[in-house]
């Protein structure tokens, strides 16, 4: 197969995939018509039994059963709890996992794939809302479900029209659409998500403060107001955390950075005859141990001369430590 071959059949199974979810779009875009009523019903009654302490069970078999597990991830990662069944394991003995409270999705292309219609009878006979998603409106799935998302496709992407490809990416945009929904509707917010998310970027991004990543105590540079140049550079040099704070007690009076160190070598044969009180940078920038570490990470990055270390204050202005630039940009 030539090069230009492999471009134009992956664009031709991006155009007819991307289209079959357009198709669905532009068939909701009557907010009044049956298809839109039936998936805004679907949202309600899964978010009422959520509110009701129940779960959302998503079932299949097959590629819809991958696109199952999908949409179950994508509903607990965003606030609604939810469990992946497999049809087959249901019929012996997982069943139990259902509760009284819960609603089921059922995804099933052409509605009567034979593990999951064997599943209806217990499904229906514990009174739970079934909510189906497939192509076909006939089917016996479509006829026993409370709910029926019709996600009909013009032909599968594949060339033979036979593997599963067009309608299961329409059945994940779906139920991603149906999550997202969800998702808004009971209000979950960023802050939520980083709960569930603590491993990842965005969750370190939410969560993590200045506490979590400064330095302080014993760990911390301080000199006083009339340290010498000698008793400076010591100190910088045994932390080595790029400054030494300037302190009189608990309240800080300036920073030397090794930039103020370098920068006050112009005063050549003088330089060892300075004191802190000469160097230092007085009534600096500086955050609070609450501040979200991004936040700071933005204050040090976001003006005209970058800083790369922040002395830490209280409430009351007295000093806790200091952060460096490289520690948020590690851990962020």
């Amino acid at each position: 197969m030539k090069q230009m071959d492999v471009i134009s059949e992956v664009s031709r199974v991006l155009r007819l995939e991307g289209e079959s979810i357009l198709r669905m779009e532009r068939t909701l875009s009557d907010s009044s018509g049956p298809a839109a009523q039936q998936v805004k019903l679907a949202v309600l009654v899964s978010g009422q039994a959520l509110d009701a302490g129940g779960k959302i069970v998503v079932t299949g078999v097959g590629k819809s059963g991958k696109v199952a597990q999908k949409i179950a991830a994508t509903l607990c990662s965003t606030g609604s709890l939810a469990v992946y069944l497999h049809p087959t394991e249901a019929l012996h003995g997982d069943l139990g996992l259902l509760g009284s409270q819960d609603a089921v999705w059922i995804l099933s292309h052409t509605g009567n794939t034979d593990e999951v219609i064997r599943l209806l009878p217990s499904l229906k006979a514990r009174g739970i809302k079934l909510i189906g998603l497939g192509g076909n409106p006939s089917s016996v799935l479509a006829k026993q479900c409370d709910i029926w998302i019709r996600a009909e496709v013009e032909a599968e992407a594949c060339p033979h029209n036979l593997a599963p490809t067009s309608s299961t990416t329409l059945a994940l945009a779906i139920g991603d659409a149906l999550a997202m929904a969800l998702m808004m509707l009971r209000g979950f917010n960023a802050s939520h998500f980083a709960l569930n998310h603590p491993g990842g970027a965005l969750g370190r991004k939410l969560q993590l403060r200045v506490s979590d990543l400064m330095h302080r105590g014993s760990d911390v540079p301080w000199v006083g107001l009339d340290a010498t140049m000698d008793e400076i550079i010591i100190a910088s040099t045994e932390k080595k955390l790029g400054a030494v704070l300037v302190v009189d007690g608990t309240k800080l009076l300036g920073i030397i950075t090794d930039g103020d160190l370098r920068r006050s070598l112009q005063h050549r044969e003088r330089f060892f005859q300075l004191k802190a009180k000469d160097v230092m940078t007085q009534n600096p920038v500086f955050a609070s141990s609450e501040m979200m570490a991004q936040a700071a990470m933005e204050l040090m990055e976001n003006r005209a001369s970058q800083i790369s270390v922040l002395p830490i204050l209280d409430s009351d202005g007295n000093w806790l430590g200091l952060i460096r630039l490289h520690d948020l940009v590690r851990s962020l």
